[in-house]
């Protein structure tokens, strides 16, 4: 079984080297997570032996060297959150141009609001868009 799992992830490393999506940077990536993969797999088989301080170094290796295989996070300030949406952005949610009527917009609002309602089968992220669109369009 473990060399079904081993050939099955050459194999898809094989595949992302061919389509060219992986950079250096990832391939070093990958091969301190298979590293650290493999201290947590020999720290299983020790613990499997009730050989408790192998397992418990071999851990705590798998543990600090797959710390290494994240990708670092990023420095300086966060990005400036926004608050609410420009009317522009609004009204190319709701479909309806600069000479829209408040009719007009309730009935953007609604016809869309039918289509993409969460009870309706729809994603709450685009509810909420809408919303939001219609609160900054309506005031």
């Amino acid at each position: 079984m473990i060399w079904l799992a081993l050939g099955a992830a050459i194999l898809a490393l094989l595949v992302a080297v061919g389509r060219g999506r992986l950079t250096a940077r990832s391939v070093s990536r990958l091969a301190v997570a298979a590293l650290a993969t493999a201290a947590a797999g020999g720290a299983l088989f020790e613990a499997l032996r009730a050989q408790w301080i192998g397992s418990v170094i071999l851990a705590g290796l798998a543990i600090y060297v797959g710390q290494a295989a994240r990708p670092p996070a990023p420095r300086g300030a966060a990005p400036p959150q926004r608050h609410g949406m420009s009317p522009a952005e609004a009204r190319a949610i709701l479909g309806v141009d600069e000479a829209a009527t408040v009719d007009d917009i309730k009935a953007a609002y609604t016809r869309l609001m039918k289509r993409v309602h969460p009870d309706a089968g729809g994603a709450p992220g685009l509810a909420a868009q809408l919303n939001a669109a219609r609160a900054t369009l309506l005031g």
